[in-house]
């Protein structure tokens, strides 16, 4: 008997051990990932970012795309939060309505404003027309429902992949700096902030990046990684026409690519691997004569499903996601050189960013200037390999509570108690002149100055015409000269927003703060540390200095620019673009300060807050659709207008740009999700195998009307990357045209005649 109670014990001993080491060792949370295809249309739809007339989508650079984590409660997986990172200008109000409607109507109560927080890139290079106030669709002409939708289904869609995704996970954390990643572009607003203030820190922007690494329990795999790093998404310019998702969205596609790369052994070193069986000849003569024997293939009808299956990479779930976050970007530019005159190529007028008072003389140079494709890939890479150390080295686990805050606040008129003890408020918003004047990364207006503080009578009077801005407007706004009573116009409906949803996500020591805006380096400095030393002093020993607080910016709706109280005198564009006069900032910290103290005491929040308006049947759309169209007599379309022109030797080498242009109709009839309008087919044995699509760096898809004709074409670009091997290629188009007199939507595709590549 004895001898049995003591092996009893052993084993309850045993049990007890194991027990505890799987508890100890096991994962706390359950992860799910998600990506999908969000690219809009691709032809006639202005730019979100630059508010330039002129700049309207005419093809790809590469597609853009919504990434997702969700990370729940392995205990109590209802206890949950899901983060989205759009390849986006910002978020919308309006598309956290309605994809928190089409959430609701799935999932019931899992999902809903308190714990989703969907934040956007910041790129500006990708369509507008799905924001929903006035002032941010004036130069989209309205609302553009087919650039709305692209996005709504892509999040809905890539919560539904990560939602489908969970298992237990893993998550690591891990922080270094970008090097050569941004600067500050109103350096002379922010030496306004306290000398004192500013000697705490090394550098007049933040050069650090956060980083989350997911891993597969059971596997051991890394399935994601999401990262929060300061720079704005305008190393693609004003003038650029291609869809693209800037230097971010380079560096995702880098992530994911060299992540399921064969050869992954140095990230400094950015290769692609080939498909298996592909091989590399070593003949160029047996290339050329090869090539010659195979034509174009002239236009011919396809199905959809051809287009989606000419991607290389298939969108089935199972792809490892990296997403690039934006932060406190405010006055951070990826345009590193400088800002220079174009007329004399002298640096900028330090205060104002003009050139003899000339804003539009005033531009900002990336690392690979004058081509700014080259500056969008250098910044991506930057950012991409501080990501990859930053991965490969992660070892910290992150452990404990997930938990999250949110609330609707009225900005317009909020009592901020300041540190002094007096109680001052926030303003209707408005614009002051500095903001017309634009940046150096897109200068604005001619006639203003970043810094104006008098608005001439002319623009006064234009002004007037439109709205003439309270007295308690101008009183409150000041020392910023009201150019636009944004929050004081309300025809045909409202011009700019009142109630900002503000948000905290917590995942053990990390607290993501999901703000509507972009703070300026000093001000998110300034939110960060209050919102750590409220958790701190309120949390009973919960929260400590290894507390790691980072900033999501342009998340859950967008209200322009948030600059301290020092920089707002100033009134250099971040400024002019703070639209609830110059307390926004504190504002903020007394808002985000009371969630934090509700969240370090477990308590809920006393109040919601008032909801924001959905306008969604106010929208005004001018854009006009695409015409019917049909191609030239005796043309079809996916028929080659003019064909791969051969260099002279007959072949092409690393480096050189081959194209084709094609017949083509507009875009808009269809956008391809997870498929694509263009592709590099390279020939093996008796199969063409696509290479590269309108999702590579490499490869470039234009549309433009032929200006004899006004005829759509394509154009297809391939610049030959490093990596491409020895072989007999093709260039590929694929599109869709509506049926005259029908609703009917036709396929088409064609190919180029065969090229060699030495």
């Amino acid at each position: 008997m004895r001898i049995i109670m003591k092996h009893l014990v052993v084993v309850i001993y045993l049990s007890a051990l194991i027990l505890l080491v799987y508890c100890r060792n096991g994962s706390e949370y359950l992860i799910g990932v998600g990506s999908y295809d969000m690219t809009g249309p691709a032809a006639d739809v202005n730019m979100m970012g630059y508010a330039n007339l002129e700049q309207k989508t005419s093809g790809i650079h590469f597609r853009l795309r919504a990434r997702t984590f969700i990370v729940a409660d392995a205990s109590n997986n209802n206890n949950r939060f899901v983060f989205v990172n759009l390849d986006a200008g910002m978020a919308s109000q309006l598309l956290t309505i309605k994809v928190l409607q089409a959430l609701h109507s799935r999932y019931g109560n899992l999902y809903n404003e308190e714990n989703v927080a969907i934040s956007g890139t910041h790129t500006h290079a990708g369509p507008g027309g799905y924001l929903q106030y006035v002032i941010y669709s004036v130069t989209s002409l309205g609302f553009v429902k087919q650039s709305f939708d692209a996005i709504a289904n892509a999040i809905l869609q890539t919560i539904i992949q990560a939602h489908n995704n969970l298992k237990p996970a893993s998550i690591f954390i891990n922080t270094g700096e970008v090097k050569g990643g941004g600067i500050n572009r109103s350096p002379s607003a922010y030496l306004q902030n306290p000398a004192e203030e500013r000697a705490r820190y090394h550098s007049n922007v933040d050069r650090e990046m956060t980083l989350l690494k997911f891993v597969d329990e059971a596997s051991g795999e890394s399935i994601g990684s999401f990262n929060w790093y300061a720079t704005h998404g305008t190393s693609m310019s004003r003038d650029n026409k291609l869809i693209s998702g800037d230097n971010k969205g380079v560096a995702a596609r880098l992530f994911e690519d060299f992540f399921s790369s064969q050869n992954n052994s140095s990230p400094s070193t950015i290769t692609s691997t080939l498909p298996p069986g592909l091989l590399n000849f070593p003949y160029i003569g047996q290339l050329v004569k090869k090539a010659r024997g195979i034509k174009a293939s002239g236009g011919h009808e396809c199905s959809k499903e051809r287009s989606e299956e000419a991607k290389v990479r298939k969108n089935d779930g199972s792809l490892f996601v990296a997403a690039f976050c934006q932060s406190n970007v405010g006055d951070v530019t990826p345009n590193v050189v400088g800002a220079f005159c174009i007329d004399t190529g002298k640096p900028c007028d330090f205060n104002h960013s003009s050139c003899n008072g000339n804003d539009q003389l005033c531009v900002g140079r990336g690392p690979g200037y004058p081509d700014e494709i080259l500056s969008t890939k250098m910044i991506g890479e930057r950012q991409f390999i501080t990501a990859w150390k930053l991965f490969e080295s992660a070892s910290e686990e992150l452990r404990g509570k997930i938990d999250y805050r949110h609330v609707y606040v009225n900005f317009t008129n909020i009592q901020v108690k300041l540190e002094n003890k007096k109680v001052v408020k926030t303003c209707p918003a408005a614009l002051g002149p500095g903001f017309a004047a634009g940046t150096t990364d897109g200068p604005g207006a001619f006639g203003f100055q970043q810094g104006d503080t008098k608005i001439n009578p002319f623009w006064k009077h234009l002004r007037d015409l439109l709205k003439k801005p309270s007295k308690h407007q101008v009183r409150c706004q000041s020392p910023k000269p009201v150019l636009l009573s944004t929050g004081e116009m309300f025809d045909p409906y409202p011009w700019a927003p009142a109630i900002l949803p503000i948000q905290i996500l917590r995942l053990g020591k990390l607290i993501i703060l999901s703000v509507p805006g972009e703070f300026t380096t000093m001000s998110g400095r300034r939110l960060r540390e209050a919102v750590k030393e409220t958790l701190i002093s309120n949390g009973n020993g919960e929260f400590d200095q290894d507390t790691h607080v980072v900033i999501a910016g342009l998340t859950n709706t967008y209200s322009q620019y948030i600059a301290t109280f020092e920089e707002y005198h100033q009134q250099r564009y971040e400024a002019a673009s703070t639209l609830y006069g110059p307390h926004t900032l504190s504002a903020y910290i007394q808002e985000f300060n009371k969630l934090a103290r509700a969240m370090a005491k477990g308590e809920k929040v006393a109040a919601k807050g008032p909801s924001p308006p959905d306008l969604s049947s106010q929208q005004l759309s001018l854009l006009l659709g695409p015409f019917e169209e049909s191609p030239p007599k005796g043309i079809k379309f996916g028929d080659t207008k003019q064909d791969i022109a051969l260099p002279k030797r007959g072949y092409f080498s690393k480096g050189d740009r081959p194209s084709a242009t094609f017949w083509s109709a507009n875009p808009r009839h269809d956008l391809l999700t997870e498929g694509t309008f263009a592709a590099v087919e390279m020939h093996q044995g008796k199969k063409w195998l696509t290479i590269h699509d309108d999702d590579d760096l490499s490869l470039f898809f234009k549309w433009q009307l032929d200006n004899s004709s006004l005829h759509g074409l394509a154009i297809i670009e391939w610049e030959i990357p490093n990596h491409a091997i020895s072989g007999v290629y093709r260039l590929r188009h694929f599109g869709a045209s509506k049926t005259s007199g029908t609703s009917r939507i036709s396929y088409f595709t064609g190919t180029s005649h065969a090229f060699a590549v030495k």
